[in-house]
């Protein structure tokens, strides 16, 4: 079984932080370079569906790509007691309804922020910084919402650790950092909470 990561982006550190979580530690890690186009090699491609990472390597036949798809799989072989995806029916909704909203309403905008505004990979798609910057305005409208929401419980989508918090944590590192966001400043509660978040080891080793 192989990973093919680049560890620092945001979905291989979403990723990363699960496994750590679940104590996966022994996993072949590929590191590829994106910048240098290593996933857009054809060799790559024909074993990723998106020509993204993370992608996993199960066996010659057997790939998997999309974070959240790779993630559901090393839950469901890992004997674990975690619910990171929620236990029962509600909560495992609440857990869904919230990852959701935080992928569509954060980091898929996040992401149209960064790629548009900075042009990284101007060589291979179209950028236009405008949208890069109505995006940016989108994003920063989500962090109320996310505050609000965290006013009113411990954790993103309920008072458990789950996978949204994962998913919210790398988010605003990076809309922090990427994006000169600052978002701890200025929301108290998701202060609180990413400092709660801050605190797990399985956070402090990625």
């Amino acid at each position: 079984m192989k990973l093919y990561e680049l560890a620092p982006t945001p979905s291989c550190k979403r990723l990363n932080i699960f496994l750590n979580e679940l104590g996966i530690k022994d996993l072949e890690r590929v590191p590829l370079d994106l910048r240098g186009g290593d996933n857009l090699t054809d060799d790559y491609r024909l074993k990723s569906i998106n020509a993204k990472v993370p992608m996993l390597e199960i066996d010659a036949q057997t790939r998997l790509s999309e974070t959240v798809a790779i993630c559901r799989y090393f839950d469901e072989i890992t004997p674990n007691s975690l619910a990171l995806f929620g236990e029962g029916a509600l909560e495992k909704a609440q857990v869904e309804m919230w990852h959701r909203i935080v992928e569509l309403e954060g980091v898929m905008v996040a992401f149209q922020a960064f790629r548009n505004i900075s042009q990284i990979y101007k060589d291979r798609e179209t950028c236009v910084s405008e949208w890069g910057s109505v995006s940016k305005t989108r994003l920063e409208a989500f962090f109320p919402k996310l505050d609000k929401q965290l006013q009113a419980s411990d954790y993103v989508a309920s008072n458990r650790f789950s996978i949204v918090d994962i998913t919210a944590f790398v988010l605003v590192g990076f809309a922090s950092a990427a994006l000169e966001l600052e978002i701890c400043a200025n929301y108290e509660n998701i202060q609180r909470w990413y400092e709660q978040v801050s605190s797990r080891a399985s956070v402090q080793s990625v």
